[in-house]
Order: structure tokens, then C-alpha cells, then sequence
């Protein structure tokens, strides 16, 4: 089949085949009503099955050249300066908030024993990172319906033992950047920003609309198929901060004090004439550990799709948008038996799901099950509130490696009432006003 062919002859035959394969054999069947509606899916076409195949060819399967230029890419996208790519957006929040341990931070490094300010409404991983190193996260109250955190309650979480503020942006929906970054920058206190399920959110702060995650001191993305864009497993660290750059690159790759790419060798110029610790003079650098890190690096075959995702990001962040006004928009009567999600202030959110939170008198169990049973799956908003969960059980009867400041009565409503749907890009209209009338009829039965 190749002969007579040059490589990249070959490579590109192979390449036109896979896309005829892509558009032949994974094109998105039409919708009718009746089909059952998932709250997220892959949006993707031939470019981004071209470009994993073109990276498996090279079989080079680790951090590549895909890998470099998605990194800047997103950074370009972000406009931030550095950007690193992991493997998930788990590690992407572990990466970050270890980095904020490093002892190269001097007193601002955080210690075992130390505080993070944080809430119970959430994923997990914006807090395990936390309690698995020995700091002790602090849960404050969210508000309903922004799902973000209540600012009014952070004085109150304060402590001489708090070093940071960790959270995470709802849904999309970004969380009081204003005041949240102004009580970290009084109290010196390091600001992640959890931005998993809002990638190309913007908010508008120092006369400007920027993106979040590029506001605090690091933020973190997530590539998993629900998210906003995809590359199966996937996650990125970003940062303005070069000391901090260096830190989470360090976390990522092992530990080592090295910042060279894989199969590289000597970047810095100086490989085997320096001293570090108590190794011998000239040890190699490349074997040299300022960290007790991990591997957390991707692949770049899921870089290369990546690639292909991020040219799209702008569409799909105007899809999500405009799916979330046509959900609002539709859901209007059912305003008295439900809370409707409702946009920050000075925020443009990329919206990630729809939440809805039933009044009291309403079960959220009925309403839930009559739309699964209807084909519209549902999610809880995620953890609900984290501390009433099997994984702090032993927390919860020693009374030890939590704090709660105040109370979190919010987070238990939305424990017990609230409920999301999908915006994803790839719902056509059909598909929405299909929710929008099974959802109306969902609170006519049960309301």
C-alpha cells in the first residue's frame, strides 16, 4: 500500500482515511424527542481523531511537541504566562495546592497544621489535596442561587493559621473574584482558583474582563469528557507567578530540581557542576529531587486532541452560553416552586450545568426521578455538602482535620433540594425545549 511512498506521504494517506472513517462512522445521530438527553458529551469531528492518530504514529506517547503546543495555546487563550499540562484535573488541583508547600516559599509556604479556607459544596478534590498533606480545610456557607461562596463569612473563617483560600468557580459561574483576591491580598494569603467547570468564564476586575483562573495566584482545568473542552483524561496548572511556575513543574515531573523536557539534557548549562544538598559535587541534575513530587504528566496523544478542542473552545463557550438563556428563559413559570440559577456580578459565565433548587415543600427524589424515568438525566451539585460523607467519618467522630465557621445551612439545602441539568454544546434546540417541557410538567405533578 506504501510503496513508492515517502513517510509523511504515507502518514498523510493514513491521516485522510481516519477522517473519512471519523465523518462516515462517528457522526452524532439526530436527535428525537424521546431520546434520552445526557447532561454532557464529547463535541468533537475529524480533526481532533487526525490528530490523535498523527501523534500514535510518531509513538512517542509521552509529553511531545502536541503537548508543547497545547501548553501554549491555553496560555495564549488564558493570557496567562505559564501553563503546564497533567494528567487530570484531580492532579491539576493536587499539583497546585502542593506547590503552595515548597519550601522555596519561605513563611509563606503552607505547613501540616496549617489552614485553607474552602467550602463543602463542591467536588472533592478542591479540598482532599488539603486534608491528604495534613493542612485543615475550613468550610464557610455558600449562597443560593450563585452556588458560590458567601464572602460575607471569611473574616469569620480567618485564623492565625490560615495561608490560603482554595474554591472552586460553580458550574461556571464565577465565584466574587473582587472580594475574595482583596481578603487574600490583606491578609497574605495565596489564592487558588479551582476553574474545572468554568474554562473561559470571564469576570471583570481592574477595569478589565478576564478570564478566571488567571486572577488568584494559580488555577486549574480539567479535560475529562464532561468539562468544557476534552481530551478524555486531562488537566492544566496555570500561573502568572515564574517562582511558582517552577514549583508546580517540579510537583508534576517527579520533584526534580530539573526543567528539562523529556529526552532533553542540559538546559541549564550546568548538568554536573553544582552542588545540591549533601550529593556529590557535579552530581547529575537531572537525578536531582527539591521536591517530593509525583508523575503527573499527560500524554501527548491526548494533547493532540487538545489541540483540535481548543480551536473550538470560543464556539462552545457562546453554545453553553446561549443553551443556559434559552433553559432560564423556558423555566420562567416554574419560579415560585424553584430557584432558578442566577449569573454574578460582573461575571460572563461559560456555563458548565443549570441548577435548579426546589422549594421545601417540593422532594427533589419525585421531580428527579420523573425526569430520569423521561429521559433527562440529572446530577446532584456534586458533593452536596462533603463533610456528611462516608470519607469524613473518622473527622466527624474526633472532631479533628476540619473547622466549620458559622453554620452551612445553605450547603445542606443544596444537599437535600438542588439538582442540575446540561448545557453542553453539542444540545440542539429540540433537545432543550424538550427539558424545558419535561421539567415544567416534572413541577406540575410533584409541585
Amino acid at each position: 500500500m506504501f510503496e513508492n511512498m515517502t513517510e509523511q506521504q504515507a502518514r498523510d494517506q493514513i491521516l485522510d482515511l481516519v477522517s473519512e472513517y471519523c465523518d462516515r462512522y462517528h457522526k452524532k445521530k439526530e436527535y428525537r424527542e424521546g431520546d434520552r438527553i445526557p447532561y454532557a458529551s464529547r463535541v468533537y469531528d475529524r480533526e481532533e481523531m487526525r490528530n490523535l492518530v498523527d501523534s500514535s504514529l510518531e509513538f512517542w506517547l509521552t509529553s511531545g511537541r502536541y503537548t508543547d503546543a497545547f501548553e501554549r495555546g491555553l496560555a495564549e487563550f488564558l493570557d496567562v504566562k505559564y501553563c503546564s499540562l497533567v494528567n487530570s484535573g484531580s492532579s491539576a488541583n493536587l499539583c497546585a495546592f502542593m506547590a503552595l508547600t515548597s519550601p522555596l516559599l519561605g513563611e509563606r509556604r503552607i505547613c501540616r497544621g496549617d489552614e485553607v479556607i474552602t467550602v463543602a459544596a463542591g467536588f472533592p478534590t478542591t479540598v482532599a489535596p488539603i486534608i491528604q498533606y495534613g493542612a485543615v480545610p475550613v468550610f464557610v456557607d455558600v449562597t443560593i442561587p450563585e452556588y458560590n461562596i458567601d464572602v460575607s463569612r471569611l473574616e469569620q473563617a480567618l485564623s492565625g493559621k490560615t495561608k490560603a483560600v482554595m474554591i472552586a468557580h460553580t458550574l461556571g459561574n464565577p465565584f466574587d473574584l473582587e472580594a475574595v483576591r482583596g481578603f487574600c491580598r490583606e491578609h497574605e494569603l495565596w489564592l487558588v482558583e479551582d476553574n474545572c467547570d468554568a474554562l473561559g468564564s470571564e469576570y471583570y476586575i481592574d477595569g478589565a474582563w478576564r478570564h478566571t483562573g488567571t486572577i488568584g495566584d494559580i488555577g486549574t482545568s480539567s479535560f475529562y469528557p464532561p468539562h468544557h473542552m476534552t481530551m478524555g483524561e486531562g488537566g492544566a496548572v496555570y500561573t502568572n507567578n515564574a517562582l511558582l511556575n517552577r514549583i508546580i513543574r517540579s510537583f508534576r515531573d517527579w520533584g526534580r530540581d530539573c526543567m528539562c523536557a523529556p529526552g532533553q539534557d542540559g538546559l541549564c548549562g550546568h548538568r554536573f557542576d553544582r552542588q545540591y544538598g549533601e550529593l556529590p559535587l557535579g552530581y547529575d541534575h537531572k537525578y536531582v529531587y527539591s521536591h517530593l513530587g509525583y508523575n503527573l504528566k499527560a500524554t501527548d496523544m491526548q494533547a493532540a486532541i487538545g489541540c483540535a478542542q481548543l480551536k473550538k473552545m470560543p464556539g462552545f463557550v457562546e453554545k453553553r452560553r446561549r443553551n443556559f438563556a434559552l433553559l432560564s428563559e423556558g423555566l420562567q413559570d416554574i419560579g415560585g416552586k424553584a430557584e432558578l440559577p442566577r449569573e454574578s456580578e460582573n461575571t460572563r459565565p461559560s456555563w458548565f450545568g443549570f441548577c435548579i433548587t426546589c422549594r421545601d415543600s417540593i422532594s427533589r427524589s419525585d421531580v428527579v426521578a420523573y425526569l430520569e424515568e423521561h429521559g433527562v438525566q440529572t446530577r446532584m451539585l456534586f458533593a452536596g455538602n462533603l463533610t456528611k460523607h462516608p470519607c469524613f467519618d473518622g473527622m466527624r467522630a474526633t472532631g479533628d482535620g476540619y473547622r466549620v465557621a458559622g453554620d452551612l445551612k445553605n450547603t445542606d439545602r443544596i444537599m437535600e433540594k438542588t439538582f442540575w441539568i446540561g448545557v453542553y454544546p453539542g444540545m440542539t434546540e429540540d433537545m432543550l425545549q424538550y427539558m424545558i417541557k419535561t421539567i415544567k410538567k416534572a413541577f406540575e405533578i410533584y409541585g
